[in-house]
């Protein structure tokens, strides 16, 4: 039996919430493991979508009361796309779940947004979500 894996790119914010439940019922309907993937580029002082060690305890600590079999990785690469389109081959995902965030057409033109690329670059099925 080979077990699924949902990889959940993760960030501090509503959109990284609103992938984590969403991965949540996604593992849960597959009956498959967690990999959670936090990743920045590192280039800035101050970077929001960095969970912070307390904000990876909250993370944790949500994923043990799933039940859920999980992992929970901070990246630091030149590339947080593909940092999350290669934990997820290194993960063997299944499915990738990303948030979504609402850009303006001027934002989307200049800035290709990660959830833009990992949706065009994963070889698995992607989830995107919004919040609520």
């Amino acid at each position: 039996m080979t077990t699924e894996t949902v990889l959940i790119a993760y960030t501090p914010d509503d959109f990284g919430h609103a992938a984590l439940e969403h991965g949540i019922v996604e593992a849960r309907r597959r009956s498959a493991r967690i990999v959670a993937v936090n990743a920045t580029r590192g280039d800035a002082l101050v970077d929001q979508r960095f969970a912070d060690d307390g904000e990876v305890t909250a993370l944790e600590r949500d994923l043990a009361a799933s039940g859920i079999d999980h992992e929970v990785h901070r990246v630091m690469a030149p590339d947080v796309a593909e940092a999350v389109l290669e934990a997820a081959e290194k993960a063997a995902a299944t499915v990738i779940v990303v948030g979504l965030r609402r850009r303006s057409p001027v934002g989307k033109l200049v800035l290709g947004s990660v959830a833009q690329r990992v949706l065009l670059g994963a070889d698995v099925p992607v989830l995107a979500v919004k919040p609520a």
